[in-house]
């Protein structure tokens, strides 16, 4: 038997990289997945690359209310239940001074990043089984800061707090709540801050700040979410997990 059999997940952000090495590694070990992102065309080519009759999609855009019901419902309706719920939607917003910074697009950010993860847990919540598993994707910019990424940083900053609070409402229920904090890692995101930057150079300037001198791989964030979402983890709760390559250490 599989470790995760039995278990329904659901990811969101699943088109992206982090989220489709995700649902590809929950799906390995077993479980169910519902797969959710707004990019509607992005998402039916990662459902057809996973080629699982054990997933499912869902195009939603995580930052309204509507959706968020929606997709959990359609969870519910699809595999009957839900013990693992994978809040990683996120966008990355410009990289520019906070005094250049358009608040249109901090708005979006935080729209996106911290209400969409708000409204899935509200959600999520009330549906998912004792005992099941909610991780959160922050960042290792969660810990500190970036220059010329203030709404990115401050969303996930904030991703903590409601991470900390979940985690100490679900334990009654032995619902575990935790983050998990990536460095730099080969996604399309990144490639996109790259380009935002205008620097050459910038992939080799992010890189040489890494002590393992190199971006993560999504699968292996996908690693660390797997651990949180299965039992091996049934006693770790309301707990930030860095995968980093390091970083921490030269803090």
């Amino acid at each position: 038997m599989k470790p995760l059999e039995n278990k329904v997940a659901l990811v969101t952000g699943a088109a992206g990289g982090i989220g489709k090495a995700t649902a590809n590694r929950l799906l390995q070990e077993g479980a169910s997945v519902l797969l959710v992102d707004l990019n509607e065309a992005s998402l039916k080519e990662t459902f057809s690359e996973l080629n699982s009759d054990q997933a499912a999609y869902f195009a939603a855009d995580v930052s309204k209310e509507e959706d968020a019901i929606a997709y959990v419902q359609v969870a519910l309706e699809r595999f009957g239940k839900l013990d693992i719920f994978f809040a990683n939607a996120g966008i990355e917003g410009v990289m520019k001074p906070i005094q250049e910074y358009p608040t249109e697009v901090f708005d979006k950010v935080y729209n996106v990043n911290v209400k969409g993860t708000f409204l899935g847990l509200k959600y999520a919540i009330p549906v998912i089984s004792d005992g099941g598993s909610i991780i959160i994707t922050s960042s290792i910019g969660g810990f500190g800061s970036s220059p010329f990424a203030s709404a990115y940083v401050a969303s996930k900053h904030a991703v903590l707090g409601i991470m900390r609070t979940a985690a100490l409402e679900l334990a009654p229920r032995k619902v575990r709540v935790n983050t998990v904090h990536p460095s730099q890692t080969n996604t399309r995101m990144m490639q996109d801050i790259e380009k935002d930057l205008g620097d050459a150079k910038a992939r080799e300037t992010f890189a040489a700040a890494i002590p393992l001198g190199r971006y993560a791989e999504p699968e292996e964030i996908a690693n660390m979410v797997y651990f949180l979402a299965s039992d091996q983890s049934e006693f770790i709760t309301g707990t930030t997990f860095r995968v980093d390559g390091g970083m921490d250490a030269s803090f």
